[in-house]
């Protein structure tokens, strides 16, 4: 049988060529309707080097180890990036085996829209959504901040500068270094919190200061170290708790705001984060893609939750995506290509504590 690709309002589908009466024209800025619909895809494992050890309450790491996705369709070209993660049972290769697995339906016509349904929540189809935003945007001939319904395009934002876990006194270090930043994010892990926060205030009196303590807190320490945080001028406290242990947070009178991140994925969650966090910190890497984090977005606001936009460990091409999801939030954290050691072709600009918007030879 042969197909004909209908384009209306912005959607496209396959039809039967038998089903037209006449031939569909093409919708402005649409593809025209007999373009190629079948998509491949190529799947790469990438290690990029970091400037240095980064740790946090978990392990630490020397490298940024990433998962890339190109798809091709049409003569056009799309890319994304995610990066496997260990809290939630991902590696390379097991992210390379979900992507390679729903191939033949891209191979058939399935779009971003079919993939949510293909691939759960998590770093295989974050990659997969983001490239097929990519491609979508080439082959229409518009950036992706326009059919992602955004009002204006993408601005600059100030975003958080992340200084790995380490003693007081090698994070005072690194605070000084980056005292001229406006935004400085500690990684905390329970143990001597305080002494960490206040070495990094003393060398940095000027910098907004945000702590992650990435589940390494305890119900019993949580009201003290809550409490120097305050005292030290802490403005975000993100997830103090275990995320199976972060029910206590709903009863717990606190003077600083608590952020959700490894309690948050997608809108199925959602609702268990009410009356627990007052921001919940959304990445792509978690919702698995741009298309769910939108709305996951859309939801929290709803919600009258604050919204932090972080990422993990990685590549430019990983954050530009999430530069768009970003806009209007409170907190941005997307530094990932300040620690490494290099970054790609055409990567992100930052300067002066701004992260710029992408260029469309890299993303979007």
């Amino acid at each position: 049988m042969r197909w004909r690709r209908l384009c209306e309002n912005g959607i496209c589908r396959l039809i039967p060529r038998f089903a037209l009466k006449q031939k569909p024209q093409a919708m402005p800025g649409s593809l025209p309707a007999d373009a190629a619909f079948s998509i491949t895809m190529d799947i790469r494992h990438e290690s990029w080097p970091l400037r240095g050890r980064f740790a946090i309450s978990r392990g630490a790491r020397t490298t940024a180890e990433v998962v890339v996705v190109e798809v091709t369709g049409g003569g056009f070209s799309g890319r994304g990036e995610c990066v496997p993660y260990g809290r939630y049972g991902e590696t390379p290769d097991s992210v390379r085996d979900q992507l390679s697995a729903v191939a033949p339906r891209l191979r058939q016509g399935a779009d971003r829209h079919v993939v949510q349904e293909l691939l759960p929540p998590g770093a295989a189809r974050n990659a997969l959504d983001c490239a097929l935003w990519d491609l979508e945007a080439r082959r229409q001939g518009l950036p992706v901040w326009k059919l992602a319904g955004l009002r204006a395009a993408p601005e600059s934002l100030v975003t958080a500068y992340t200084l790995s876990l380490d003693s007081p006194e090698n994070m005072g270090a690194q605070a000084a270094l980056h005292a001229g930043r406006p935004l400085l994010k500690l990684k905390l892990d329970g143990k001597d919190d305080p002494a960490r926060v206040a070495a990094v205030r003393a060398n940095a009196p000027r910098a907004r200061i945000i702590v992650d303590a990435n589940e390494g807190w305890t119900p019993d320490s949580l009201a003290a170290n809550t409490a120097a945080m305050a005292r030290l001028g802490v403005e975000m406290i993100e997830q103090p708790l275990p995320a199976a242990a972060d029910g206590m947070l709903a009863e717990f009178s606190r003077a600083v705001p608590f952020c959700a991140d490894e309690s948050a994925h997608t809108r199925v969650d959602f609702p268990q984060l009410l009356g627990k966090y007052d921001m919940i910190n959304i990445k792509l890497d978690k919702t698995g893609g741009l298309t769910e984090a939108l709305a996951l977005r859309d939801m929290a606001r709803a919600a009258g939750m604050k919204v932090m936009c972080g990422c993990m460990l990685g590549t430019s091409l990983a954050m530009a995506p999430a530069a768009l999801l970003a806009q209007g939030a409170d907190i941005v954290d997307l530094d990932g290509p300040l620690l490494l050691a290099e970054d790609r072709d055409f990567g992100l600009s930052y300067a002066d504590g701004l992260l710029h918007p992408p260029e469309p030879r890299l993303w979007g």
